[in-house]
C-alpha cells in the first residue's frame, strides 16, 4: 500500500478534485468518527471526500483520556452490550489494526471496604476479562488480579497507607488521541479518500428536499469551492446541531455537549508503577501514566459556551485535585500541574424517552435526504459507528455497494511495525540515534518512522531534540507540515506532538524553534513567523488566565481572549 503523504500541495490537489466532480460520499467533520467513515467508504471503493473545519481532531478527539478501553464502569450499569462491542474494538486496535499507536496499561482500583468489596469488584472485573476474551480480541493482554494491602503499597507506594485494605489490578490501553485521529486519515487518504483540513462547510447545496454537495471555505486562503456528493455524512461531534442547522434540520435528538478536564503532571509527583482508578460520588477518576508524566481526570459538567475552546475554570482543577488528593500521601499543588486540557463529550439527548436514555451509545440518522447524521458513541467504538454510517449512506446511493472491510484493514504504519521494533538498536546503531529515541518514534509512527529517519539523514540537525521539549526530535516538526497537514504553529504543539500540555511553559519555549522549522516546508516569511508565534502566546496566556477564574462563564470569557489565527 503506498503512503499517502499530506503537505499543502497534496491539500490544495484533494480541495481541486473534490469539487471537480460528485463523490459518493462526503465527510464533514475529521474527529475520530469523521475519520473513521472516510477509511471505511474508501476501502468499500466509494469515491470518498473529507473536510475539517479546523486541524484533525482539534475538538474532542485530541482532547480525551486518551483511553481505549471496554468501560468498566459500563458494567455496573448493566451495558453489556456496550462493554462487549467497546472490548471487541479495544482487542482489534490493540493485535491487528494499530499495534504501534495502542499499548497496554495497567490499573490499579484500591478497595476500602474488606470482604463484600473485594468479591463485587472482583467479579466485575473477571466478568470484564471474560467478556474480552470472548469477543475473540482479548488475549493481548494480562488477566486481572487480587492483591494484598501490602502488595497493592509496593504496586503504588504513593497511596496513603489507610486509603486502602487491598486493591485489584486489570488492563486496559491507551494511545495518543490525536496521533491515532492523523494516521486515520493517512489510511483513508492512501486509499484515494481526498482530504483537506482548514476547509469549513459554510452551506449546503440543495435540489427540491434533498441535499446534494456542500460549500466549503477554503479557511487558508479564502477561496469557496462547491462540493456535490451523493451522500454526505455530518460527523461533526458537539457541532452537530450547528450544521444541522444549516439546512435547517435537527432531527429527532439533539447533541449535548459535556465539559471533561484533564491535568497533567510530571511522572515522580506520583509514585507508582500503575495507573490508578478511583471512585467518586459522581463516576470515576483515573490516574494514567503518559510517558514521564500522569494524566488525571476527568470531569462531567453540562457546558453550552464556546465549543471550539471549552475552558477549565480554578473549579474543575481543584476538584480534581480535591479528588485525587484523598489517596495520596503526598498531596498535589497547583505548581506541580503541567498541563491542563478541557474537551467535549457529545451526549445524546433526545426529545423523547426513546432516545434520551442512548447517552454514551451512537445513533445514525437519515433525516433529509443525501445527509446522514452520527452522534454520540465513545471514541473506542468510533470504527463501528463509521460502519453504521456508511451502511446508512449506502442506502442512498443506486449501486450495490461493498460490505465494510475496515475490521481487517491496518492503519499506516503497523504493516512491520513488530519488525522494525525487533530490530530497534540495529536501526539505533545505523542511525546514530539512541535507541530510546527509535522506540519514541516506533511508537508514534511504527513503520512510517522510517520516513522520518530520512530526513535525518538528510539534514543530520533533524536528529537532535527541540531544545525545550526533549522528548521530541527536530525532525518531527518538519515532517508534522510536510506528511500530516500541519497548517499551524498550534498544530504541531498542541496536536502532532502534545508540547502545549507536556511542558510547565506550554510550549511557549519551544515555539520560535517549531515556527522556524516549520516555515520552509509551509512557505512562511518571516511575518508569518512572528504571528505564528505571538497567537500561540496569547493563546496561552488565555488558557492560563481562563484557568483562574471562578466558574464556566469568567473561564469562557478569559479564554476567548485569544481568537484563532488566520493567515495573513
Amino acid at each position: 500500500m503506498k503512503t499517502a503523504i499530506l503537505g499543502p500541495a497534496q491539500r490544495a490537489e484533494a480541495l481541486a478534485r473534490m469539487a471537480e466532480r460528485e463523490l459518493d460520499v462526503l465527510v464533514v467533520g475529521s474527529g475520530v468518527v469523521g475519520a473513521g467513515t472516510a477509511l471505511d467508504a474508501a476501502t468499500r471503493g466509494l469515491s470518498t471526500g473529507l473536510v475539517e473545519a479546523r486541524d484533525w481532531a482539534s475538538g474532542t478527539s485530541s482532547r480525551s483520556s486518551k483511553l481505549i478501553h471496554g468501560g468498566l464502569r459500563y458494567l455496573e450499569m448493566l451495558d453489556f452490550a456496550l462493554v462487549r462491542e467497546a472490548l471487541k474494538e479495544r482487542g482489534l486496535l490493540l493485535q491487528r489494526l494499530a499495534p504501534h499507536l495502542v499499548k497496554p496499561v495497567p490499573f490499579l482500583y484500591p478497595l476500602q471496604h474488606k470482604g463484600w468489596e473485594r468479591w463485587y469488584a472482583g467479579s466485575g472485573v473477571a466478568l470484564y476479562d471474560a467478556m474480552s476474551v470472548s469477543s475473540g480480541h482479548g488475549r493481548g493482554l494480562p488477566v486481572h488480579r487480587h492483591l494484598s494491602h501490602k502488595r497493592a503499597l509496593q504496586v503504588a507506594p504513593c497511596l496513603k497507607k489507610d486509603a486502602l485494605v487491598g486493591a485489584l489490578q486489570y488492563y486496559d490501553a491507551q494511545m495518543d488521541d490525536a496521533r491515532y485521529v492523523a494516521t486515520l486519515v493517512r489510511t483513508a487518504a492512501a486509499y484515494d479518500a481526498h482530504v483537506a483540513n482548514r476547509a469549513r462547510v459554510v452551506g449546503f447545496l440543495r435540489e427540491g428536499a434533498r441535499v446534494v454537495g456542500a460549500r466549503v471555505e477554503d479557511v487558508e486562503g479564502g477561496t469557496e469551492y462547491e462540493i456535490r456528493a451523493q451522500q454526505i455524512v455530518n460527523a461533526t461531534g458537539v457541532w452537530t446541531d450547528d450544521t444541522q442547522a444549516l439546512i435547517g434540520e435537527r432531527g429527532q435528538f439533539h447533541v449535548r455537549a459535556s465539559k471533561g478536564i484533564h491535568l497533567v503532571v510530571p511522572k515522580d509527583r506520583i509514585h507508582a508503577t500503575s495507573g490508578l482508578i478511583l471512585r467518586t460520588e459522581k463516576s470515576v477518576l483515573f490516574v494514567i501514566p503518559w510517558g514521564r508524566h500522569w494524566i488525571i481526570g476527568t470531569t462531567d459538567t453540562d457546558w453550552d459556551l464556546d465549543k471550539a475552546h471549552p475552558a477549565a475554570s480554578s473549579a474543575d482543577i481543584d476538584y480534581l485535585l480535591g479528588h485525587v488528593n484523598e489517596v495520596l500521601a503526598t498531596p498535589l499543588t497547583r505548581d506541580d500541574v503541567e498541563g491542563v486540557y478541557a474537551g467535549l463529550r457529545p451526549l445524546l439527548a433526545g426529545e423523547s424517552d426513546a432516545t434520551s436514555k442512548l447517552s454514551r451509545e451512537h445513533t445514525v440518522a437519515h433525516p433529509v435526504p443525501g445527509l446522514v447524521v452520527v452522534a454520540g458513541g465513545k471514541y473506542t467504538t468510533y470504527r463501528v459507528m463509521a460502519k453504521d454510517a456508511v451502511d446508512e449512506a449506502v442506502h442512498g446511493l443506486d449501486r450495490r455497494v461493498a460490505e465494510c472491510v475496515t475490521e481487517d484493514v491496518p492503519l499506516v504504519g503497523a504493516e512491520g511495525y513488530k519488525a522494525l521494533w525487533n530490530a530497534r538498536a540495529r536501526i539505533a546503531a545505523r542511525t546514530g540515534l539512541h535507541v530510546a529515541r527509535i522506540e519514541h518514534l516506533l511508537n508514534r509512527y511504527g513503520s512510517l518512522a522510517e520516513e522520518l529517519l530520512e530526513l535525518v539523514v538528510a539534514d543530520p540537525s533533524l536528529g537532535e531534540p527541540l531544545a525545550a521539549a526533549d522528548d521530541y526530535l527536530r525532525a518531527e516538526a518538519v515532517y508534522a507540515c510536510t506528511h500530516e497537514g500541519a497548517r499551524h504553529l498550534d498544530d504541531v504543539l498542541t496536536r502532532r506532538t502534545r508540547i502545549s500540555i507536556e511542558t510547565f511553559d506550554r510550549g511557549t519555549r519551544s515555539a520560535r524553534e517549531v515556527a522556524e522549522l516549520m516555515a520552509p516546508a509551509l512557505g512562511w516569511d518571516d511575518a508569518q513567523i512572528e504571528k505564528e508565534i505571538t497567537h500561540y502566546q496569547k493563546r496561552v496566556e488565555a488558557e492560563r488566565e481562563s484557568q483562574r477564574q471562578p466558574d464556566d462563564l469568567t473561564a469562557d470569557a478569559a479564554r476567548l481572549g485569544a481568537p484563532d489565527i488566520v493567515p495573513l
